[in-house]
């Protein structure tokens, strides 16, 4: 099956549906992750929000699709997968990975006047003006390419020391790393909405200095929260993380009703 014929209950999966909620809040994994990673959120989210991770090809229900390497493509294929869940109110989530695949994909909207997210978080990822220095690694042979992801510290090790397990998921990895050396950022003017950053204090990738220079990308508020643990704070700091997330989703969510 082609990328662009693509059914889009394949791209957004609701681990909870709620009819209820005023506001959807989309959530991109990081480089290897999937969907899975945020189905525990609905336990630690308002009832006003539902959760709707978002499943990218190569991985879980998508093992037999082919993976993105390239952004444009990526980014005009999930705008039209997640036009029909934008009736309603919504934010974008993105950690690593995540963080520079939604920031493009938030572009990509306002350029083609379609309707905006109200919060953007970006979580444990160098914002994408920063260039990134460091020799492309996704066409490494595969013991410096997997020795290279263990120094960089963002592939779990409980992964990397799983044979079986690493050569089944070597081809989804250099896809998505792929994807974030190839990417080349094109300046554009600041969204409005505002925007909330998150980093770990025991990541070495991604400094707090780092992460200070998203602020010109908004021209609402901006807040830099740092939270206890390494790249993948995202697991350990769950509890602090999602309660962030929680209060900016509820200040939103009172700004639309007046409040």
């Amino acid at each position: 099956m082609s990328q662009n014929t693509l059914s889009t209950n394949a791209w957004v999966i609701r681990p909870r549906p709620n009819p209820q909620a005023r506001l959807r809040l989309f959530c991109f994994p990081y480089a290897g992750g999937a969907a899975s990673v945020f189905y525990p959120w609905p336990d630690d989210v308002s009832g006003d929000v539902e959760v709707c991770p978002i499943q990218l090809p190569g991985r879980q229900g998508r093992l037999e699709e082919p993976p993105f390497t390239r952004m444009e493509p990526l980014v005009q294929a999930l705008a039209l997968a997640i036009k029909p869940y934008l009736d309603k109110h919504f934010a974008f989530f993105g950690h690593s990975l995540g963080a520079r695949i939604s920031f493009e994909l938030a572009r990509y909207l306002r350029a083609r006047g379609a309707p905006m997210p109200v919060h953007l978080f970006f979580s444990g990822s160098i914002p994408p003006q920063i260039p990134n220095l460091d020799s492309p690694i996704h066409t490494l042979p595969d013991a410096e390419f997997v020795e290279t992801l263990r120094r960089f510290n963002g592939t779990p090790e409980a992964l990397l020391r799983n044979e079986e397990l690493l050569q089944f998921f070597l081809p989804l990895l250099r896809a998505d790393i792929a994807l974030h050396e190839t990417y080349r950022y094109v300046s554009g003017e600041p969204f409005d909405c505002p925007v909330s950053v998150f980093g770990g204090l025991e990541d070495d990738e991604v400094s707090r200095e780092d992460l200070e220079a998203w602020r010109v990308h908004t021209r609402g508020a901006f807040t830099l929260r740092m939270l206890p643990g390494d790249h993948f704070f995202l697991r350990s700091a769950r509890g602090p993380l999602l309660e962030a997330v929680s209060h900016d989703l509820g200040q939103a969510l009172a700004q639309m009703r007046g409040g």
